[in-house]
């Protein structure tokens, strides 16, 4: 067999992922002929067209999406071997980049600060994610780790252990009928118009944070959608809609011209830290391990 040539699997994994060449190559730091001279050899090496490129698109042979299947696993586990072995021989050193969507709860910054007195040699940062991409920043490794809400179905993402569970509430401007509401059921929403959000998140993710029919069948009327939480919630003050946050969520950004009115009858948003598969470090072990030590 010939010999396998590592940086040609990481150049038809990253293409795999992308269907770009351009962005393939951005993200290997090489030229987009340097990726097109990798693939090609990968080709010659396998015996068959893996990658179908014409003016217009770029997509998997067959062959090339059972080639991704199969390769994928193998793939993580050599390069979490790796970086076992570099962890190891350094210790939990380096950064470690934390991002977060809205606002970071005091107990996030309690694993920080627990994960950092650890850890000494392993700074972190805190990186904002918008509201509307949970997931392309974990992916382009913008960010080690990333604290989402739930759920989450991702086959390259790893869904840590549940960190919290609170009640949703309803965010409505000060003069809507619903906000002098002590409570509200899930199926008051059938009475407003939900904000909800744009972007590139998968439908499920975005149907989970703006429901459009409640438990019992009744149609939510849909809003503008929005990519952060600061757009969702100046349209909320402007009267344009209502929002489903989290009760931490809604302590942390009070405002006047909003109320928050907590509904049941809807499942807990549940918060967790989430990696990509492919880069799970023992930096991201550790910290996972004080989000779950300094959990509720």
């Amino acid at each position: 067999m010939d010999r396998l040539e590592i940086r040609e699997l990481e150049c038809f994994l990253a293409l795999a992922e992308e269907l770009h060449f351009g962005r393939a190559a951005e993200r290997l730091h090489v030229s987009q002929g340097r990726v097109s001279q990798l693939l090609r050899a990968l080709e010659r090496r396998i015996g068959a067209t893996l990658v179908e490129r014409t003016s217009r698109r770029v997509r998997l042979t067959p062959l090339g999406q059972r080639f991704v299947t199969g390769l994928r696993p193998a793939y993580d586990v050599l390069a979490g071997t790796v970086e076992d072995a570099r962890s190891a021989a350094r210790g939990v050193e380096g950064t470690l980049r934390i991002g977060f969507q809205g606002s970071v709860h005091d107990e996030i910054t309690s694993a920080i600060a627990l994960f950092q007195q650890r850890h000494p040699g392993c700074t972190t940062e805190v990186i904002e994610i918008p509201l509307a991409d949970p997931f392309s920043a974990l992916r382009g490794h913008e960010v080690d780790l990333a604290m989402l809400v739930h759920p989450v179905a991702e086959p390259d993402l790893v869904a840590g252990p549940v960190f919290s569970r609170s009640q949703q509430t309803l965010a409505v401007p000060a003069g809507h009928p619903l906000a002098g509401r002590g409570a509200l059921s899930a199926e008051d929403l059938a009475e407003c118009t939900l904000i909800g959000l744009a972007g590139p998140a998968p439908e499920y993710w975005r149907r989970a944070t703006a429901p459009e029919t409640t438990p019992g069948g009744l149609d939510v009327a849909r809003g503008p959608r929005v990519c952060t939480l600061q757009e969702g919630l100046t349209l909320v003050a402007a009267g344009r809609g209502a929002m489903l946050l989290c009760q931490p969520t809604s302590a942390y950004h009070h405002r006047s011209t909003i109320r928050y009115v907590p509904v049941t009858g809807l499942p807990d948003s549940v918060l967790g830290p989430v990696w990509h598969r492919g880069h799970e470090t023992a930096r991201v072990r550790a910290f996972a391990q004080a989000l779950a030590e300094t959990a509720p």
